[in-house]
């Protein structure tokens, strides 16, 4: 991934000089595990106060909690991401580990996802080569555009295209280059491997704890995930630069922590090889030439919800 953009005629590029690039590009394991072991402390002690609560009162108690516990597990995503760039740490095995678990916890294979990715950075925008688009739903009334809101149709697909390929042996999405196709079927094959043995001890051991710790908070959580993913380029342009094609949402500090930054998305898609921790200094660098400014999620999702009703309709 390039770490310039591609300036549309008209559209004057604030880009950053090299000692500013070396700068802000300057990877750390110290960031790397700060943020890791929070969003990982957060998920394990939410997990810890579900189980109790469902052992002395009940599940339906636990649900608020589940709730939280879902937008923990599904903002995983974000470390899957940063990891897939190889900048959440200095160190590629900790990258590789940290993306792996991630990505095993929200069933979105890691190697899969890296490959994925980098076409999306490649061809942001473009219907005919940006996976994102390629694979993207398109609602033909607002039932199923409330549904594609859901997330449930995106981990549903995802989940088959895992089955398939682990099944099937074959992996024919554009994106997956040959050399890499043995990769991704042994990855899908290792990932269902695990998922079957933790099933099998969970019901060894007669025990729902993974179920409401896990399986459930991670469906919950898509309500909150795909109006956020939704609000990183729809309705932008299509065009080659990063300052047009792609949208920064303004929003709380607590929302940006889960989210690795990653509403700074502008941003990371003008110099993907700057660290999410960089990120809010170069949002003080760049801010003015930012073309789509989404003020907080809330805003942002009734724009992004109107665009694809008017494209429908359009249609």
């Amino acid at each position: 991934m390039t770490d310039a953009t591609v300036p549309e005629p008209g559209h004057r590029l604030k880009p950053l000089t090299p000692a500013m690039l070396r700068e802000l590009s300057v990877r750390s394991n110290v960031r790397g595990a700060a943020q890791s072991l929070g969003h990982y402390g957060a998920i394990l002690l939410m997990g810890v106060l579900i189980w109790m609560v469902t052992s002395r009162l009940g599940v339906l108690w636990a649900v608020p909690l589940m709730a939280v516990q879902g937008y923990f597990v599904a903002f995983l995503f974000m470390a899957v991401h940063e990891t897939a760039h190889k900048t959440a740490f200095t160190s590629r095995s900790l990258n590789l580990a940290v993306g792996h678990l991630s990505a095993f916890l929200i069933g979105l294979p890691y190697e899969y996802y890296c490959l994925f990715h980098w076409d999306h950075h490649r061809y942001t925008q473009d219907p005919e080569k940006d996976p994102e688009l390629i694979v993207g739903v398109k609602p033909t009334s607002d039932t199923q555009l409330a549904i594609a809101y859901s997330g449930l149709l995106q981990v549903a697909g995802r989940l088959r295209l895992m089955l398939g390929h682990a099944v099937s042996g074959k992996v024919t999405v554009p994106w997956i280059p040959e050399n890499k196709r043995a990769i991704i079927v042994r990855e899908a094959r290792a990932y269902l491997a695990l998922y079957a043995l933790l099933f099998a001890l969970s019901l060894w051991s007669s025990s729902a704890l993974l179920l409401w710790v896990w399986v459930v908070p991670l469906v919950i959580g898509q309500l909150f995930l795909r109006p956020y993913l939704y609000a990183e380029h729809t309705g932008c342009d299509r065009t080659r630069s990063a300052f047009q094609n792609t949208r920064t949402t303004y929003t709380g500090a607590i929302v940006r922590w889960f989210a690795w930054n990653m509403p700074y998305h502008v941003e990371h898609h003008a110099y993907p090889s700057i660290p999410f921790h960089a990120l809010p200094k170069l949002n003080g660098i760049v801010d003015g030439e930012i073309v789509h400014r989404g003020r907080g999620y809330l805003r942002t999702t009734r724009e992004t919800w109107a665009w694809f009703r008017r494209q429908r309709q359009a249609s």
